[in-house]
C-alpha cells in the first residue's frame, strides 16, 4: 500500500495506491472503497481499478487535522488496510468545492462564486498536447471560470482513446474502462483546478448516433460508468456533474431514468457536487426544462434563447439558473451558431440583471480547424473581453446595489424608481463599449437619466 499524499491542504486530494488481483474483471468483480475518519465522523469513498493491478482511492478532506482511513473490499488483500495523514489550512486560492446557496452560488469556506461559463465539449478527446495547452492558456486569460466539457465521445468521432476497453468503435466492452483515457482526462480537470476553473462534467448526451451504443447501455451498465467516473473525479473540489447535454433528444431514456440518474449521481459522490441536467427542446419553441424543484438537482441548467425567462424560471423553482447555452458567437450555418457578439452580449446582460448566470460559446469558422466549442483552441470573438467586464460589474454587486439592463432600445430618457431608504448615486454603463460614467449629484425617490442615442446600455444605483 501506498499513501501518495500524506500531508493534504483542506479539500485537496488524498489518494492511496493498492495492489491488487488483475485477473477477471476486476472493473466488475472487485468492490473497494476506503472509510474515512475525522473525529467521529465517517465519510466513504468508493475506489476503482486503475489497470495492471493498482486500485486506488481518492478523497477530498474538508476539515483541517489528523485524519484516518480503513478500507473495505470484497477482496482479503485490499480489505482492512489502514493509515493516517494530516490536513492543513488550504491555500490562498483555493476556496473549495462551490454550492448553491439560494438562487446563488459560494465556495464552501463562504466566498462568493459567480459562474462565468464556456463550452469545449471534446477539448481532452483527440490527446492534442499542443492544442490542450493552449486552450488552457486561452482559459487563463479569459474571464471564463466553468467549462462544459463531455466525458463520452460523439459518432463521428474517431478520438485515439476511448472511456471503455475493447475496439472502438463496434467492438467495446461496456463493463471495463480504459485507463488511458481516464488518466488523461483527470489530468485535464487537474489543470482546470490549477487555473480556478469549474469542470462541468457532462456525463451523457445524444449524439451517439447508434455508433458505440451508449446512448441506450441499460441501467446496470449506466450505474457501472457512473461509479467509474464519479470514483475517479469526484475527490477533485473543481467538478460539477451534468447528468447530460440535451438529454431530451435521447429517444432511448425516459425522465424516470434520468431521474434514476441523477438519484445514482447523488449516491454516490460523498461531497454532494453541485448537479444538473440540461435540456435540449427547441430552444426557439417553448422548452419544457427538467423539473429543478426535484431533490436531486442543485441548479438550473437551461438552453434558450430568450434570456428574459429568467424571473419566470427562477419564481418556478427557487434554485439558481445557468443558461449554459443561449446561442453561440459565430457564423455558421446553424441558428444557435451565428450570433454576432452584441446579440450574445446582450442576452448575458439580459439574464444576469434578472438574477440568473449566462454561458458562453463560440463557433466562429475560418480561425482555426475546429471552433472552440467543439475542440476548445483560441477564441477569436468580441465577446470575451466584455464578458470580462461584464463580471467585473457583477462582482462589484452588493447590498444597496441596483443594476437595470436597458436592452436594444434607445429611448432618449428612462425615468427610474429608486427605493425608499435614502441617496443613490446613478451611473450610466455602455456595456458594448465598456464605460461607466457616473451622474452628478445624489438622487433619491426618482431620477431620470438622459441617454445617448445608442442601445445595450445600463443603469447602476448605488446607495450612498
Amino acid at each position: 500500500m501506498v499513501t501518495l499524499s500524506p500531508i493534504v491542504e483542506r479539500w485537496g486530494v488524498h489518494e492511496i495506491e493498492l495492489a491488487g488481483p488483475a485477473g477477471g474483471n476486476p472493473f466488475a468483480e472487485v468492490r473497494l472503497s476506503a472509510r474515512y475518519q475525522f473525529r467521529n465522523r465517517i465519510v466513504e469513498a468508493e475506489g476503482f481499478y486503475d489497470g495492471d493491478g493498482v486500485y486506488r482511492v481518492r478523497f477530498m478532506p474538508d476539515a483541517v487535522g489528523p485524519w484516518s482511513y480503513t478500507t473495505v473490499s470484497n477482496v482479503t488483500e485490499l480489505d482492512g488496510l489502514s493509515g493516517e495523514f494530516s490536513v492543513t489550512a488550504a491555500s490562498p486560492a483555493n476556496h473549495g468545492p462551490v454550492r448553491a446557496v439560494g438562487i446563488d452560488f459560494e465556495y464552501a469556506d463562504g466566498t462568493p462564486y459567480l459562474p462565468f461559463g464556456t463550452t469545449a465539449y471534446h477539448w481532452t478527446h483527440d490527446l492534442d498536447e499542443e492544442r490542450e495547452r493552449q486552450t488552457l492558456r486561452t482559459l487563463a486569460a479569459s474571464p471564463f471560470n466553468k467549462l462544459r466539457m463531455c466525458v463520452l465521445p460523439t459518432g463521428p468521432m474517431s478520438p485515439p482513446e476511448v472511456p471503455f476497453a475493447g475496439q472502438d468503435p463496434d467492438g467495446l466492452d461496456k463493463t471495463r474502462f480504459n485507463p488511458v483515457f481516464f488518466r488523461h482526462l483527470e489530468e485535464r480537470v487537474r489543470d482546470l483546478r490549477d487555473l480556478g476553473v469549474e469542470a462541468d462534467v457532462i456525463l451523457f448526451h445524444p449524439y451517439d448516433g447508434g455508433v458505440r451504443g451508449v446512448q441506450d447501455m441499460g441501467r446496470e451498465t449506466d450505474h457501472a460508468y457512473l461509479r467509474h467516473v464519479i470514483a475517479r473525479l469526484a475527490a477533485f473540489r473543481n467538478v460539477w456533474w451534468s447528468a447530460a447535454n440535451e438529454y431530451d433528444f435521447n429517444r432511448a431514456k425516459t425522465v424516470a431514468d434520468w431521474d434514476d440518474i441523477l438519484r445514482t449521481i447523488q449516491r454516490l459522490d460523498p461531497y454532494e457536487h453541485l448537479r444538473s441536467i440540461h435540456n435540449g427542446t427547441r430552444m426557439y419553441e417553448v422548452a419544457p426544462v427538467y423539473d429543478g424543484n426535484k431533490p436531486w438537482i442543485t441548479h438550473q441548467s437551461i438552453q434558450h434563447w430568450d434570456a428574459t425567462l429568467t424571473s419566470e424560471w427562477l419564481a418556478a423553482c427557487a434554485k439558481p439558473v445557468v443558461i449554459d447555452e443561449i446561442s453561440y458567437e459565430g457564423n455558421i450555418g446553424k441558428r444557435w451558431g451565428n450570433v454576432t457578439g452584441a446579440e450574445l452580449m446582450d442576452r448575458f446582460w439580459a439574464g444576469m440583471s434578472r438574477g440568473g448566470y449566462v454561458g458562453h460559446g463560440e463557433s466562429l469558422a475560418g480561425f482555426q480547424e475546429r471552433a472552440w466549442i467543439g475542440n476548445g483552441g483560441g477564441l477569436y470573438g468580441e465577446s470575451p473581453t466584455r464578458i470580462a467586464f461584464l463580471r467585473t460589474v457583477m462582482e462589484d454587486r452588493r447590498d444597496g446595489v441596483q443594476l437595470r439592463y436597458l436592452g436594444r432600445r434607445q429611448p432618449a430618457h428612462v425615468t427610474v424608481d429608486l427605493p425608499q431608504d435614502g441617496g443613490y448615486g446613478v451611473e450610466l454603463i455602455d456595456t458594448w463599449n465598456m464605460t461607466i460614467v457616473p451622474l452628478d449629484g445624489v438622487h433619491r425617490d426618482r431620477v431620470r437619466v438622459a441617454l445617448p442615442r445608442r442601445p445595450y446600455l445600463a443603469l447602476r444605483m448605488t446607495r450612498v
